[in-house]
């Protein structure tokens, strides 16, 4: 069998098995067996060596664990970090808020905070964008952190263990930061799940209580401690929750410029709010 035929025939296989990118999927799998860039395929060799272990892997990409943690990285805008089991998969949704921050104008050296931070990939996306800022991420899963620290070893990417939802968090920090992302857990406790959510990234990572806004809610409420004036958030949500996020922030009285915002594919995803005491 040619490469081109394996790749062909796990392709069917995978289509077949209810993988949404059937092709792609196949040949990073088959770039990941062979040692190689998936534009480089054309010049690796299917030895039997290689279709064993392509093999493998397919069979379990069938199975529906996912394709990251088979090639044990995720892509997230400028960066590569390593993921597995135990920490959320960063996703390309989630780049729509990476292109918002990065399209806002900061001092030279900020100070950005990094809330429920999982791998590190947001954090770390926004360290290259912004070089010389201070940047903290935040996590409360030691198995999370665990994947963080290999991958902001030799970046300026600090990491603290703690919960978000803990009183007095960053205490030291208040009304300094210029800059807040978040992409906590949000999905409502009820929601359905593709197998590669439900049976793979942790719970812990996924579901906010029964509207998904548990933790929202005291994001919200954090943000508007830390922040200085001025300072701007940007909080990921559920596509059911837009509405429920925007008055989170607006119920304060401590932010204006709240404005609900959707991902690339026009999907209702985060919000963003600059935070003002507002007179009356």
């Amino acid at each position: 069998m040619s490469l081109r035929q394996a790749i062909d025939a796990a392709a069917v296989a995978l289509a077949e098995a209810g993988v949404g990118s059937p092709r792609t999927d196949a040949e990073l799998l088959a770039a990941h067996a062979a040692g190689t860039e998936r534009g480089r395929l054309a010049l690796a060799e299917a030895g039997p060596e290689f279709l064993d272990r392509y093999d493998e892997l397919v069979a379990q990409r069938a199975n529906r664990v996912p394709l990251q943690h088979l090639v044990g990285t995720a892509a997230f805008g400028p960066v590569t970090v390593h993921v597995g089991p135990g920490v959320f998969i960063p996703r390309p949704e989630t780049e729509s808020v990476l292109e918002w921050a990065a399209a806002q104008q900061l001092s030279r050296q900020p100070v950005i905070v990094d809330l429920c931070t999982g791998s590190g990939a947001l954090a770390l996306a926004v360290s290259k964008h912004w070089p010389d800022a201070r940047v903290i991420a935040v996590d409360d899963s030691e198995d999370a952190l665990a994947y963080a620290r290999v991958n902001t070893v030799g970046t300026p990417v600090e990491l603290i263990r703690a919960d978000v939802t803990e009183a007095g968090l960053l205490g030291d920090f208040d009304g300094q930061v210029d800059l807040i992302v978040a992409n906590p857990p949000y999905i409502p406790d009820s929601a359905a799940l593709e197998p590669e959510v439900a049976e793979h990234d942790p719970p812990h990572a996924l579901f906010a209580g029964p509207d998904g806004m548990a933790v929202i809610d005291r994001i919200v409420e954090l943000c508007a401690r830390l922040l200085r004036d001025g300072g701007r958030c940007a909080v990921e949500h559920d596509d059911t929750t837009s509405a429920r996020t925007v008055e989170a922030f607006t119920r304060t009285g401590q932010f204006v410029d709240v404005t609900a915002r959707q991902d690339l594919t026009g999907r209702p995803r985060f919000v963003t709010a600059t935070r003002e005491r507002l007179t009356t």
